[in-house]
Formats: structure tokens, C-alpha cells, sequence
């Protein structure tokens, strides 16, 4: 056999494994995968140490002590009628080992959209160039395949699973309600009936003055949450760091400033995203960790090798 003949077949048998697991991939996880492994190189989990280099400083901090931050100062700032902005430092021996971005909105001048982009081609960046959206933050859960794990209404189209046992929350838009609807004993199709725009996510976070996560976890992640204050006004944060376990995280808002009557906890992780621009105005931040737990105490951390990660499910404001 010759060089030539030799080289021939290596490379038609590289193309056919090539093949075979882009097949593979796409049967496992349709064109969300392949977008992720193509954009981003594709996400895997690595084995690491409570004092891994790999962590953020907050992370390794609240993995050796696992203290309880308290809230810094909070200043809103109005940027349009209804639509204010802050950013509120979480503080442990007085150095921050987080922050909140922050959005307070007031649903009578802004409407909610909830939007799906199953295929995996659109991270922050694309969702607020193609919405032109004062605000987009990543939604609730979703599928290996990019579809919504969890029961979604986009522009009145329900979306997501028909059947699901929903115990936490739901966030719901219509003509007359916007906030968060407790289904601790609410039936999700009763609370999203009627919906223009709605997602149901978990956990509860708070409810009238109640840390409903009461189970401590080693679990970190950049946060996303949405919820309602007292006055009605829909407020939603986004950490830039991976120091919050969701009790912490709940026991953190509930001795905040906020004035939050419930929250309800979104997807975490990498796509824990924000992003807001309006009158001139421009902020963006980007999920960037997540640790997991596996077993008694191995660590897993989340990673990929470039990029930012697609947000399959978004909320979305608009003025009205």
C-alpha cells in the first residue's frame, strides 16, 4: 500500500469518526450540543479541592468557613420612570465576597416577555441585540437539549413539560398581575392560566418574611432570582461570583434592604446572566462559576474552554 493510499483511508476513517460523533451528539442533545461544542468548545466537570487555584477567592472562602455574608450599603439609582438600578455588596469580616446587580421595575410602565432559544445560539450578547430589551436575565431550568425543564409560557404558548409537580414558584405576567406566585398549594396550570408570559422555577427563595430553603449546601453558583417588594415592584438580581449557596442566598435577601416579599430562584451557573440598556444606560455581567457537590465531599467544578454560555431561557422587559 502506498503513502498516499495510507493517508487517503486515515483521513476518510477521521471523517467518518468525525461524523459518527457529531451524529452521536446531536442525537444525545440536538443542535443545543452541537452549538455549545462548537461556540464554546463544550462544558465538563473538573474534579477539585476546597482550596483549588481553579475557585474564586469567595468560593474557597465560603467552602472553609461557610459564613453568613451581610448586606453593604444599597443606593437605587433611576435610570427611567419605573426602572431604578443598584448594586448591593455581600460582606464577610467586612472585605465583599460578592455582589448583586440589580433591577427594580415597576410592571405598570414595563411589560415581561419569558423567551426560548432551544438551539443554543443565543448567550446574553444576542438576546439583547435581537430584543433591543431595557432588561434580559436568564430564566428558569432546561434540557439537555435546551428546552425548558420546567412548565414556560411564552406570548400565551405554553412550553415545557405538560406534566410536572411544581411545589416552589412561578413567575407570571397578565393584564392585571405580574410577580411571583407561590405553588406551595397552588396547582401551576391554575396559576399560569391566563398568562401572557410566565415560567415556573425553584426554589422559593423567601416568602412573607420566611427562608424557605432550609436545607445548608456546599452547592455554589452564580445566582439569578426574580421577586416583588412590598410596593409591587418586580425586582431581579444577578451575583457576580460564586460565593451563594441558595439558603445562604435566601437568608441573605431576607436581611437585606430589599424589602422583598418573595423571591423565586432562577437557573444558575454559567448562565446566570444580565444585561441592561436603557437611556444610555449599559450594564452586563456573566455567569462564570458553578461547584457542585458529588458523593460526601468531592467537588466538581463546571467549566468549558471559551466563551460565554448560551441562555436557552430568558425573561425579558420591555416599556410599555
Amino acid at each position: 500500500m502506498t503513502r498516499v493510499k495510507r493517508w487517503s483511508r486515515a483521513v476518510l476513517a477521521v471523517g467518518a469518526a468525525l461524523t459518527l460523533a457529531t451524529a452521536a451528539l446531536w442525537a444525545y442533545a440536538g443542535p443545543y450540543g452541537l452549538n455549545v461544542l462548537v461556540r464554546h468548545g463544550g462544558t465538563y466537570w473538573l474534579r477539585v479541592s476546597a482550596s483549588s487555584q481553579r475557585l474564586s477567592p469567595s468560593m474557597r472562602r465560603a467552602l472553609a468557613k461557610a459564613p453568613a455574608a451581610v448586606p453593604g450599603a444599597l443606593e437605587w439609582r433611576p435610570i427611567g420612570q419605573g426602572f431604578d438600578v443598584a448594586e448591593l455588596p455581600a460582606l464577610f469580616d467586612g472585605k465583599e465576597v460578592d455582589r448583586i446587580l440589580l433591577t427594580r421595575i415597576d410592571p405598570a410602565r414595563f411589560r415581561f416577555e419569558v423567551r426560548s432559544a432551544p438551539a443554543g445560539d443565543k448567550g446574553l450578547d444576542q438576546w439583547m441585540a435581537a430584543l433591543g430589551a431595557a432588561l434580559v436575565v436568564n430564566g428558569s431550568y432546561f434540557s439537555r437539549s435546551g428546552k425548558p425543564d420546567t412548565p414556560v409560557v411564552s406570548d400565551g404558548t405554553l412550553l415545557g413539560p405538560q406534566d410536572y409537580d411544581a411545589k416552589a414558584g412561578a413567575f407570571v405576567s397578565t393584564s392585571s398581575f405580574t410577580g411571583i406566585r407561590d405553588l406551595a398549594h397552588e396547582d401551576w396550570k391554575q396559576a399560569l392560566q391566563g398568562a401572557d408570559n410566565a415560567m415556573v422555577s425553584y426554589p422559593l427563595l423567601l416568602a412573607d418574611g420566611i427562608n424557605r430553603v432550609t436545607r445548608p449546601s456546599r452547592w455554589l453558583a452564580n445566582r439569578s432570582f426574580v421577586g416583588h417588594d412590598g410596593a409591587g415592584r418586580i425586582i431581579v438580581g444577578t451575583t457576580t461570583d460564586g460565593f451563594f449557596s441558595l439558603d445562604r442566598l435566601a437568608r441573605f435577601l431576607l436581611d437585606s434592604p430589599l424589602g422583598l416579599t418573595i423571591a423565586l430562584n432562577l437557573d444558575g451557573g454559567p448562565v446566570a446572566c444580565q444585561g441592561v440598556s436603557l437611556n444610555g444606560y449599559e450594564r452586563k455581567t456573566y455567569g462564570r462559576w458553578e461547584m457542585q457537590v458529588e458523593g460526601d465531599d468531592a467537588l466538581l467544578l463546571l467549566s468549558w474552554p471559551y466563551g460565554t454560555i448560551p441562555m436557552p431561557v430568558v425573561l425579558a422587559v420591555f416599556p410599555k
